[in-house]
Order: structure tokens, then C-alpha cells, then sequence
């Protein structure tokens, strides 16, 4: 190998990821393939991960085919190989994309049941398809190509009020946003809210679902950790705007969250069963799918839909338990969901596609994509890219992960920009300051092929987890 030396770092962008298969493949390389380069020796590596089944009497890889490959038999396990020659996908800003998270997306490409993908500008790695992925399957769910927070999205209501309401009730706003809103990990409503959504049939469907629903009672109309807000602040509409009202600076209200715990349940229970019937190279396992054919794949399809109907509602009570708080009505609302799995035609061909931080922009499609805690959030309206698969970015995408946010960016820096930007920050931390995210503005732009704007948001009371 010479100067050529293999590292952890380098396995870890094929998707091998545990220790122990990571030593074999480094003590395999450097026993036999001290004299090729680093790039034909990942090339092979690939190759293996990809097409296992070759190598399963090599006298080389054979021992890495018995560690990839289970040999347990179960008559409802099928076993897939990966298909190398399927990795074109649409990729829109790829400058601004990280080489794991694009890794990510080629791997998926490889799927047998992969029919076109796309990567969005704020994508970043994740579990199975990466953040900002998008994916149209054939006839198969991915419940990791959807992600733990199903039906995650964003909810915006405008109000008649002026840009001047924050400036004179800026006390009272901060008061409702501490004692109206419910934050962080199993948190839950002291108040049942009066929702259909909990009189929902589907919560009957299969067994699991009736055991959750008591607890998506007590969490309807409460919002998660990290990322996920509720925050005042102004919207700017121009004379041409969808809410066919007049050009000016309205008091809006924009929340983001999604399906709690209900579908951080469902994601892990179709997941573990996903892996158990659908066998992958275990560098792309996260990546199993459930047949649509099958009762797991509709069973799977049920829930995930009533959990994006339940994210739905905990918005809508949300907005209405503020709205009463503070005096005032909506006049108008506009959401979109970035966590999903639908049936749409793409190229005239049915197909499923996976939308996993990213937003819905077909032809018409109004959406929501926010910047940071101190920087706009656009209002759009889908142009119905098929390249793309009819989506767009969900947000502006981290260019640093939490840890090392929290690592590098002191609070005082943080508090100076807020201020600098006219911010009041409710809870929150430095992992997700605005110096964390990408420039929303340069992603905005890069999709000009994706989305028309229809209006801007700006965040002025921010309230966020760890208040």
C-alpha cells in the first residue's frame, strides 16, 4: 500500500461502520494489497460490499462474506445484492453537500428497487437515506428512507396584525411561548387536547397502533428537541402573493416538529422488521425496505400516514392554543411535510418517493423552507421539476453537526449575532446557532429550477428546547 495507508474514515464513507468489520477488511488489504493504491483498493472493497455472493468461496474476501452475510435462514428472509451499475442520481448544489452524505445517496441508488433519486443542497449524512434524500422506489417503503420523525414538517399562520404588534406585545409573546408550548424528549401535554385526530380509526388498525395511542394523547400538541421550534415573526408579501392580500409586513407564527413519539415507535418497529425479512450488505441494512404487497409494507403504510395526520394536528392545536392566548386569528396557513413516503407518477410510472428532509414541489406546491433561528425562511411554490423528483430543500442544512457546533461556538458569539439580527432567543443552544447552518440564501438560489418564492419569514422570539 505504501504512502496509500487505509483508515476507519475511509470504510466508514462504503458504509462499514462496525470495528470489528473494519480491522478484517484493513488486515485483509494490508496483507494482500500492499502494492495498489488506495483508490483501487476501495474500488475492490466496494465491489465486495456490493456483490458479496462473488466472493463467497474467494480464498481473500471469503471471511468478509461470512461476516456481511447472515446464515441464518428464515423462509419470509430474502437476501439482495446491491446493483453497482445504478448510481445516477440528480444532485443540486454539490458543492455545498458533504462526501458521507453523497455516499449515502450513491449507496442507495445501488437498491434493485430503486428507480431515481435526487440530493438537495442542505443534505447532510443520516441513518439510511441521508438528510435532503430523495428516493422513488418501486412498489417498496423504506420506513429509514422516511426516518424516525415521520411526518416531521412546517406550519405557518399569518395574521392581520402588523410587523408592529411584536415590538408593542413583545412581553406577552414571550410569556406564551414559555407557558404554551411544550418541549424535549417524552414530554407531554398536561392538557388533552379535543382533537379528531385522536378518534382516528387507523389507531385500531394492528395492535401496536392501539398501544400507542395513549401516548400520542398525551403528546399531541407538543414539539421535539434539536431543531424543532415555534417562533414569531414577520412575513413579507409582495403584491403578487398566494394569500391574495395586500403587499406588506404581517405578525406570522411558524412551528416545526413533528410525530413524537408515535412515529419514532412506528420507524423503529417496521425498521427491525424490514432488516430481519429484507437482507442487505450490512453497510447498507438501514436501507431495507418493506414490499407493499405484503401485510408489513401496509401495515407500515397506515401508520405512517396516520402519524404525518397526527404531526397535522399537534401543529394545528399548537396554533390554536397561542392564537387564544394572545387575542388574535389567523387569516391565513400554509404547511408542508418533509418527512414522508407517497405514491406519485413520475416519467408516467407509479412509483413511491421518499421524501426525508425534504419538501413536496410539484407543480403548484406551496411550502415552507426555513434559514435558521436569525435568517429568512422562504414561502414557495413548487415548479414541478421532475429532475428533482418534484422536490426542494427543507431548510438551509447544517455544514456542522451538533457536536462540533457545540464544540466551537461559544454562547456569547451566538447571543451577539441573535442580537446583531434583532433575535430573542427562548431556550435553545449552541448546536443549533445560525452559524451552524448553510447560507439560506445560497440554497435558496440553487433551486431556481425547483421553486418559485412566494414570501419571506423572518424569526424575531424564538422558542426552542432547553428553555
Amino acid at each position: 500500500m505504501g504512502n496509500h495507508k487505509l483508515r476507519g474514515k475511509d470504510l466508514s464513507k462504503l458504509g462499514i461502520t462496525e470495528d470489528k468489520t473494519r480491522s478484517m477488511v484493513i488486515d485483509i488489504t494490508s496483507k494482500h494489497y500492499k502494492r495498489s493504491t488506495k483508490n483501487k483498493i476501495l474500488d475492490k472493497i466496494e465491489q465486495v460490499i456490493t456483490k458479496p455472493e462473488t466472493y463467497k468461496n474467494c480464498n481473500i474476501w471469503g471471511k468478509l462474506y461470512n461476516e456481511i452475510t447472515p446464515d441464518t435462514e428464515d423462509n419470509n428472509t430474502r437476501y439482495f445484492d446491491l446493483n453497482s451499475n445504478n448510481t445516477l442520481f440528480y444532485t443540486c448544489g454539490r458543492e455545498l453537500i458533504s462526501s458521507n452524505a453523497w455516499q449515502q445517496m450513491n449507496l442507495a441508488m445501488k437498491l434493485p428497487i430503486s428507480v431515481k433519486g435526487a440530493l438537495m443542497p442542505d443534505a447532510h449524512q443520516g441513518y439510511g437515506l441521508p438528510v435532503g434524500g430523495v428516493l422513488a422506489t418501486n412498489n417498496a417503503v423504506i420506513p429509514f428512507g422516511v426516518g424516525m420523525d415521520i411526518g416531521c414538517m412546517m406550519h405557518l399562520s399569518v395574521f392581520e396584525e402588523s410587523d408592529k404588534f411584536i415590538t408593542r406585545y413583545k412581553h406577552q409573546i414571550k410569556t406564551t411561548l414559555k407557558s404554551d408550548t411544550f418541549f424535549g424528549t417524552g414530554v407531554i401535554n398536561d392538557i388533552t387536547p379535543d382533537s379528531c385526530i385522536l378518534d382516528d380509526e387507523r389507531f385500531y388498525e394492528t395492535d401496536m397502533l392501539k398501544r400507542l395511542k395513549s401516548k400520542a394523547a398525551k403528546q399531541l400538541g407538543t414539539s421535539g428537541s434539536g431543531n424543532h421550534f415555534v417562533e414569531f415573526g414577520i412575513t413579507k408579501l409582495s403584491d403578487d402573493n398566494m394569500f391574495d392580500i395586500p403587499a406588506g409586513e404581517y405578525l406570522s407564527l411558524l412551528s416545526h416538529s413533528g410525530s413524537r413519539g408515535l412515529g419514532a415507535d412506528i420507524a423503529s418497529h417496521y425498521t427491525e422488521i424490514a432488516i430481519e425479512t429484507c437482507v442487505l450488505p450490512k453497510g447498507a441494512k438501514h436501507l431495507a425496505w418493506l414490499d407493499l404487497n405484503s401485510q408489513e409494507g401496509q401495515e407500515y403504510w397506515i401508520a405512517m400516514n396516520l402519524a404525518i395526520d397526527f404531526a397535522k394536528a399537534s401543529h394545528t392545536e399548537i396554533h390554536r392554543r397561542i392564537s387564544k392566548s394572545l387575542g388574535i386569528k389567523a387569516t391565513k396557513t400554509v404547511s408542508s411535510v418533509h418527512n414522508l413516503a407517497s405514491r406519485e407518477f413520475i416519467d408516467n410510472t407509479s412509483v413511491i418517493v421518499h421524501r426525508k428532509g425534504a419538501t413536496p414541489a410539484g407543480k403548484d406546491d406551496t411550502g415552507i423552507i426555513p434559514g435558521s433561528m436569525a435568517t429568512p425562511g422562504y414561502i414557495v411554490k413548487g415548479k414541478g421539476y421532475t429532475e428533482s423528483l418534484n422536490s426542494a430543500s427543507h431548510g438551509a442544512g447544517r455544514k456542522m453537526s451538533r457536536h462540533a457546533a457545540k464544540e466551537s461556538i461559544s454562547g456569547s458569539s451566538m447571543k451577539s449575532m441573535l442580537k446583531a439580527n434583532g433575535v430573542t432567543l427562548i431556550g435553545g443552544s449552541t448546536e443549533e446557532s445560525p452559524m451552524a447552518y448553510k447560507d439560506i440564501t445560497e440554497v435558496i438560489k440553487l433551486q431556481s429550477k425547483q421553486v418559485d418564492i412566494l414570501g419571506e419569514f423572518n424569526p424575531k422570539i424564538v422558542r426552542m428546547d432547553k428553555a
